[in-house]
């Protein structure tokens, strides 16, 4: 899923600051986090990467909530627990992977894994 989850022995990155739009510019097609009006490539390519690796660090972390949210969802202690199909649904994922995340979540709720391994195939 995610290539590029730091290891256990890196450190976890910090995203680059996703800085807030006004509505106006947010709502332009052709604007995005004012990489457009920069015009020096070295800068342009500086501040893309750091966006880049903000959304992956982003991704990476809501992969693991989402996890963690499943494993809870499916405790079997719960009264209200769903079942793997129901998570399925309710995210949008096949149900294989649906039962991969709850395997995943258990093992970062564990402590198994540890935070920024984003690997639940």
């Amino acid at each position: 899923m995610a290539e590029h989850a730091p290891r256990p022995d890196q450190p976890r990155l910090r995203p680059a600051p996703l800085l807030f739009e006004p509505a106006q510019a947010a709502s332009d097609p052709e604007h995005f986090f004012d990489l457009e009006s920069i015009e020096d490539p070295r800068a342009l390519l500086e501040r893309a990467t750091e966006l880049t690796l903000a959304f992956r660090a982003a991704a990476d972390r809501a992969t693991e909530f989402q996890a963690m949210a499943a494993a809870q969802l499916a405790d079997p202690r719960r009264f209200d627990r769903l079942t793997t199909a129901d998570i399925a649904e309710r995210a949008e994922w096949t149900e294989d992977y649906a039962k991969k995340m709850v395997d995943f979540g258990r093992d970062l709720m564990r402590g198994g894994e540890g935070p920024g391994h984003v690997d639940p195939v």
